[in-house]
């Protein structure tokens, strides 16, 4: 299997890289970080004028019907230049959920916004501290309405409709889980934000109280739904991880060829060259494991459950290691505000957890490896 982009697609990599390196450069992101606004507007208008949200959505839903594989590249540079923007919340989360599950109205209603920038969309699914899990998911939802807390919800405080996890039934069975479609602009729910290790993506506590939904999907599938959901998700913000990944391996890269100690670049000396060697085999292998769920993602593989968790699992742990070693590199300077090293730090972090934590994917993988073993 060939897992290398088509020329199309780096052409299209080439285009998002410039068109962000132009459009969303650190001072940006250190705007949104720093300031009062919750996204940079401006930015998101350009991404959909640019057709980047709606590259996998279908044409007749006005996006570009372009893939997955389109996707993930323009994932990958999202991550690489830290686009304050509600992208993975709204392309990789909301807008997955409608796909999979939507009905033809519901598409007809927020893809189209999606793709044209006008609407943000969110998936409210944890309700405290904790990893994906039917057994958590108290909310309740009965009679067509929703009544409950969740917390934290990315970009909540933002977004125009939540797909929301919430129980149905009493039994303790996963078949009491069902996703529903909330529009956040028609009342009975409330959003706060709430404080978070990297404010350029957004988190809050959503309360609904007798909150009005529509049901996504058949009501007793809600939690394999979801299940499906992350997967898809997963491999999505893999790539987002990556472009992180590989610009803070660059970051100090460059930084050790031009500080001078001792009368030499300090890349010269081992203890930094194998840190930043240990830098690139796991950005290397994450990528490789990327690479093989993004084609698991764009042809609806078997494979996809345990591709997903791989990718999961490398990409974090390769973005977690590149954000905190190119601050080492910088010799701990990287960590004051001055520097852009600690805004790599922070949406590393922030990612790590956005889908369940590394554990989490980590018991994920192996049981999905086992189960097909033993088939």
């Amino acid at each position: 299997m060939n897992f290398e982009f088509s020329a199309e697609q780096k052409e299209l990599q080439d285009q998002a890289r410039k068109f962000l390196a132009e459009k969303c450069p650190p001072r940006v992101v250190r705007n949104v970080l720093e300031g009062k606004d919750s996204y940079d507007r401006d930015l998101w208008k350009a991404l959909a004028g640019m057709g980047f949200l709606g590259v996998s959505i279908p044409e007749k839903f006005g996006g570009a019907g372009a893939g997955y594989l389109e996707l993930c590249v323009i994932a990958e540079e999202i991550g690489r230049a830290l686009a304050p923007v509600p992208f993975a919340s709204t392309v990789c989360l909301a807008a997955e959920a409608l796909l999979i599950a939507g009905s033809e109205a519901q598409k007809q209603k927020w893809l189209p916004a999606i793709a044209s920038g006008e609407a943000i969309g969110t998936l409210a699914l944890f309700e405290g501290s904790g990893n994906p899990s039917a057994n958590a998911i108290k909310l309740a939802a009965s009679g067509g309405v929703l009544n409950g807390v969740k917390k934290p919800v990315p970009d909540g405080a933002i977004a125009d409709f939540a797909i929301v996890a919430a129980r149905t039934g009493s039994s303790g069975r996963e078949s009491d889980i069902g996703l529903f479609l909330v529009d956040m602009k028609a009342g009975g729910v409330d959003a706060k934000p709430i404080d978070n290790i990297d404010p350029s993506r957004g988190q809050a506590e959503l309360t609904f109280r007798d909150c009005k939904a529509e049901l996504l999907g058949p009501a007793d599938e809600g939690w394999s739904l979801l299940l499906h959901l992350l997967d898809r998700a997963a491999v999505l913000i893999a790539f987002e991880q990556i472009g992180g990944a590989d610009r803070a391996l660059e970051m100090a890269r460059d930084y050790a060829l031009d500080r001078i100690a001792f009368g030499r670049p300090i890349g010269s000396f081992q203890a930094i060259k194998h840190m930043l060697a240990d830098m690139y085999v796991s950005a290397t292998l994450a990528r490789s494991n990327s690479y093989f769920g993004a084609w698991a993602l764009s042809t609806n593989a078997g494979e996809l459950p345990e591709a997903a968790a791989t990718a999961r699992v490398s990409a974090t742990q390769a973005f977690q290691l590149c954000a905190k070693n190119n601050i080492q590199v910088h010799g701990g300077m990287g960590f004051t505000w001055e520097f852009d090293c600690h805004l790599y730090y922070r949406r590393s972090n922030a990612l790590a957890l956005a889908l369940g934590s590394q554990s989490y994917w980590e018991d994920a993988l192996i049981d999905r490896l086992r189960r097909k073993n033993a088939a």
